[in-house]
């Protein structure tokens, strides 16, 4: 009899578990459905670029029925109202339901305020095409709201979050405000950029010499960073910070942390800080009929540290998910999860990175660092089917 399989979440866990279900059982063995909230996949990877008018939303939203054409995957489109573990259902607020022999978890994270007052009211998401293109329309309307009125907060762009995603945006800002003030006939110089950074440093990932190479990349093109200056409030167009100054500013982005799907952790399996607990073959500790990719679990290291959340971790779970579900469903042995990090590469602006590739950690930087991160993605994309999506 034919199992159902469930994949909830058409980001890079789940389109990969999906697509490496399908690749081990045939329609017989298994009916897959994914359910997704957009009918698109996402390249949430590349919305800083989007955010900033770099790139089209068509090279970044990529339909997930073409995706999955000739798979034989169903594609529900909506949003998750709840999960009922015991009675193997999945409930959307359309009123669709999905019954599952096998559930895959892959809802990944939501924005983490921490609690700071006025801060989700009055600030941007990164975490969706929808978010980027609104910062990308504000940025638009900031400039011309400057131009009429003259209030230098119109003019201020400040991004919250000294990681991956901060960095990059801002760097993207650097890169395409220029332009928009042309347009506009308005001066570049009479814009602020600043990046706030509760931490001593940015993107710690790297190692210094590389983290210094990209703020002085940043800081040439206008980028003013404040570091070791936790956020605490946000209200009437000014950040407040701890050590008692404020920023005003009608722009705030804040990328400055994430937290577990409230889905996954109060659906009733075993979670750690809202995120859920897995053996090493990926499945819920407390659920084995329950497996789950990307950042709504917690994966250790040898030392027992939690693995950052990233695309490429998310991508290797997904891919061992799908092998182990296929395998549990044929009654074969699953095998553990290591996954094999290869790197990591940050975007500056358009022609400026830097990265570090490797076991050897070997440093990139430069229009060298820019050319590999625009190839890691290009090497994605045709691993999905997707290249259409660089065609114009």
């Amino acid at each position: 009899m034919s199992k159902r399989i469930v994949i909830l979440g058409g980001g890079y866990g789940g389109l990969i578990c999906a697509r490496t279900v399908r690749t081990h059982l045939s329609s017989q063995q298994a009916a897959i459905t994914i359910v997704n909230r957009h009918p698109e996949h996402q390249i949430v990877t590349e919305l800083h670029r989007l955010a900033a008018g770099n790139v089209s939303q068509h090279a970044v939203s990529l339909p997930l029925d073409r995706l999955l054409k000739r798979k034989n995957i169903d594609v529900k489109i909506g949003d998750v109202s709840s999960i009922d573990i015991q009675g193997g259902k999945v409930r959307m607020d359309s009123g669709d339901s999905c019954e599952y022999d096998v559930l895959v978890l892959a809802l990944g994270s939501e924005t983490n305020y921490f609690g700071i007052p006025g801060l989700k009211e009055n600030s941007f998401s990164l975490k969706s095409v929808a978010d980027a293109n609104r910062i990308h329309a504000h940025l638009e309307q900031q400039i011309l709201q400057f131009k009429m009125m003259g209030d230098s907060s119109d003019a201020t762009f400040v991004v919250g979050g000294g990681g991956l995603s901060g960095v990059e945006l801002i760097g993207e800002f650097a890169d395409e405000l220029p332009g928009i003030c042309r347009r506009h006939g308005v001066s570049f110089e009479v814009v602020g950029l600043y990046l706030i950074e509760a931490m001593p440093t940015i993107l710690p990932m790297f190692p210094p010499h590389l983290v210094q190479r990209a703020i002085s990349s940043l800081e040439a093109r206008g980028v003013k960073f404040l570091l070791g200056c936790p956020v605490t409030g946000m209200r009437d167009k000014a950040v407040t910070l701890k050590d008692g100054s404020a920023i005003k500013t009608g722009t705030f982005v804040w990328t400055g942390g994430v937290k577990g799907n409230p889905l996954v952790a109060g659906c009733g399996i075993e979670v750690e800080r809202g995120r859920a607990k897995v053996n090493p073959y990926l499945q819920s500790v407390s659920h084995p009929s329950v497996f789950l990719a990307g950042d709504c679990a917690v994966v250790k290291d040898y030392n027992g540290r939690p693995y950052p959340p990233s695309a490429q971790l998310a991508l290797q779970m997904g891919r061992r998910v799908g092998e182990n579900v296929a395998a549990a469903v044929q009654g074969k042995r699953m095998k553990t999860f290591h996954p094999q990090l290869g790197g990591t590469l940050a975007s500056l602006g358009r022609k400026d990175g830097i990265g570090t590739i490797g076991k050897r950690g070997i440093t990139l930087k430069g229009t060298t660092a820019s050319v590999m991160k625009k190839a890691s993605n290009v090497r994605y994309l045709s691993s999905i089917n997707g290249l259409f999506s660089l065609l114009p």
